[in-house]
């Protein structure tokens, strides 16, 4: 996978160790977010979310990137392929840096991603919000994603999970 095709405006990468305190910070300016979906996050649970897997995948079957503008981090997607079946992308995790939210930045980055993944060949996207949360909510359907009516019980929080053809 050509992860530098995912995006015209910015550069992407895979994160790695040197990025966790900017990666923190990002996520931190999100607090929305973790109050629908604890805990708060800290450096090792960010190392943790780099290289969890579902099972039956591979390392090289995913990608935890970062989008840059310039020096500065301003989203970070956590990408699966073919997850769950081999048509099948999943995102198991996309914020935008608070400082760039509501200018169009993450429609523009998911919209890019989608047009990549059909290229590649995939049919859809499958992601998960916790439910309740109104800004998740409101982003993914306005970026073409549809609840699938399946639940999942994450403990502390229940997250409907949504499909975006491709």
């Amino acid at each position: 996978m050509n992860i530098a095709r995912l995006s015209v405006r910015y550069a992407v990468r895979p994160l790695a160790d040197a990025d966790v305190a900017q990666a923190l910070a990002l996520c931190r300016s999100n607090p929305l977010y973790y109050a629908h979906c604890p805990p708060a996050p800290t450096e090792d649970s960010l190392r943790a979310d780099m290289q969890a897997l579902p099972p039956g995948k591979r390392p090289e079957d995913k990608g935890y990137l970062g989008y840059f503008d310039g020096e500065r981090l301003i989203a970070l997607l956590d990408l699966i392929l073919a997850y769950p079946d081999a048509q099948t992308a999943f995102i198991g995790f996309f914020m935008t840096d608070s400082a760039v939210q509501k200018q169009g930045v993450g429609s523009e980055i998911v919209k890019e991603l989608c047009d990549f993944l059909r290229e590649l060949g995939f049919s859809a996207v499958q992601l998960g919000w916790a439910q309740g949360n109104p800004q998740a909510e409101r982003f993914w359907h306005k970026n073409g994603f549809v609840e699938t009516g399946r639940i999942i019980d994450a403990g502390s929080y229940r997250v409907a999970v949504a499909r975006r053809a491709l």
